[in-house]
């Protein structure tokens, strides 16, 4: 990774809120995620399991974390297994953890190699009562294939079948979706570096740039600052294709009098930022677009303005939905009629805003928690209402990221731009160049 060190006391944190939900005389085992094979001798690039991460912030293949708070010997109580490290196999992929840096980033004192651990790990489930396996249990879970997480499982129930299993998802789905302020302190950093971006992008917009053109300079911006690269893959969608929610061919030409929907969020230390915004591409609103806009603002700023411990977010869903379907009808999205003609199981709004409104962030960018139990403190939102318009091919997100707090949320993201007056401004501030090079696209 190449961030700058975490401080190891969000790990250590971590894992004292785990142990302390964890039942008595129990083990707690986590596994690392595979290295998936591309095509050929290739192998995709190595992606973290979140939990794992979220206990020890390692970032190595073939690691596991033990948790075993009532082992008789204290010095075995939270465990590191790592590979040992490997001259040949480091001559041709780079480093391997070695002790002393493990402890130093996670905090863990005990670190254990994985060629020796079968001769600890026996003896010590034969102690305990119950076993803590894990499994992903993301709602919005689509992956068929058989990951570790779940070969191993099987494999210590067919050796193990007279201990009690538990699941430790359901522990991390409570925990992880309240974050530390250790943790939140992480998302601002890759929200600022968000934030940087996305200035040097208004700087860079003009009829006849590239959508690709736009997604490189984010790319570029992110790893300058130290970002590992974006969060997921990044939207950038010029006039009609914006009403396509996860549109990354990002290959279209930037056009006058088009609007760009520009979605990303940069990666810092796992933990990930996720903005949206929809800006002019020749730097002015039509008044037709500001109409949107600000419409879009509107109901952007009225969720946010619920979004406070107690309320769901199905609930909260509703209550936005009610105001969508005020504020369409005001702009000529809808009629009197439809409304009152609408299913009740789909809503006359959802013609336009067919999408959620607000989702967990945190190591995942669609992060672990509950959508139907009250939201709490430490909790972190996404903000993102949209307006899509097929008949007048246009398309509209605004997202901020949000904090709950005791009494209401920190917008984490208040000082990006965001008004259309603001976006306006800053467009025509540009340089006729960035980074000394032209963005003029014939010159």
């Amino acid at each position: 990774m190449k961030n700058l060190p975490l401080n190891p006391s969000i790990f250590t944190q971590n894992r004292q809120r785990f142990v302390l939900k964890m039942q008595k005389n129990a083990i707690a085992l986590f596994n690392s995620n595979d290295e998936l094979p591309a095509n050929g001798d290739a192998i995709h690039k190595f992606k973290q399991n979140a939990d794992l991460y979220w206990l020890s912030g390692i970032n190595q293949e073939d690691s596991m974390v033990i948790l075993f708070p009532d082992n008789p010997d204290p010095k075995y109580r939270e465990v590191l297994v790592l590979v040992r490290p490997n001259e040949l196999k480091e001559k041709w992929d780079g480093k391997r953890l070695r002790a002393n840096e493990a402890k130093k980033i996670s905090g863990i004192e005990t670190i254990v190699w994985l060629d020796i651990l079968e001769g600890l790990l026996q003896p010590w489930i034969h102690q305990a009562d119950t076993i803590y396996l894990n499994t992903n249990e993301n709602d919005r879970k689509a992956n068929l294939v058989q990951v570790r997480d779940y070969r191993y499982a099987e494999e210590m129930q067919k050796r193990y079948p007279l201990h009690h299993y538990q699941r430790s998802a359901k522990i991390m789905k409570e925990l992880r979706a309240i974050k530390t302020p250790l943790e939140i302190d992480v998302i601002q950093k890759a929200v600022d570096i968000t934030h940087r971006t996305f200035e040097r992008l208004l700087g860079f917009i003009r009829p006849g740039v590239m959508e690709y053109e736009i997604e490189a300079e984010i790319f570029h911006s992110f790893l300058s600052q130290r970002s590992s690269g974006p969060a997921y893959g990044s939207i950038i969608a010029g006039g009609d294709s914006a009403r396509i929610l996860h549109y990354v061919s990002n290959n279209l030409e930037c056009r006058d009098g088009e609007l760009i929907l520009m979605d990303f969020g940069a990666e810092y230390g796992g933990y990930n930022a996720d903005l949206t915004r929809t800006v002019p591409v020749n730097g002015r609103f039509s008044k037709r677009q500001k109409q949107v806009y600000n419409t879009c603002l509107h109901l952007h700023d009225y969720a946010k303005s619920l979004l406070k411990p107690g309320i769901s977010i199905l609930d909260y869903t509703d209550k936005v939905g009610e105001q969508a379907t005020q504020l369409f009808q005001k702009i000529g999205l809808l009629k009197k009629a439809d409304i009152k003609n609408e299913d009740k199981e789909n809503r006359a709004y959802r013609k336009y805003l067919y999408h959620g409104i607000s989702h967990h962030l945190g190591l995942d960018v669609h992060d672990l928690g509950s959508r139907t139990e009250p939201i709490k403190p430490g909790m972190v939102f996404t903000v993102e209402p949209g307006i899509y318009i097929e008949e007048e091919q246009m398309g509209i997100r605004i997202e901020n990221n949000v904090c709950i707090t005791k009494s209401g949320n920190k917008d984490l993201m208040a000082k990006i731009p965001i008004k259309a007056e603001e976006i306006e401004a800053w467009m025509k501030s540009r340089p006729s160049t960035v980074d000394g090079k032209s963005t003029d696209k014939n010159g």
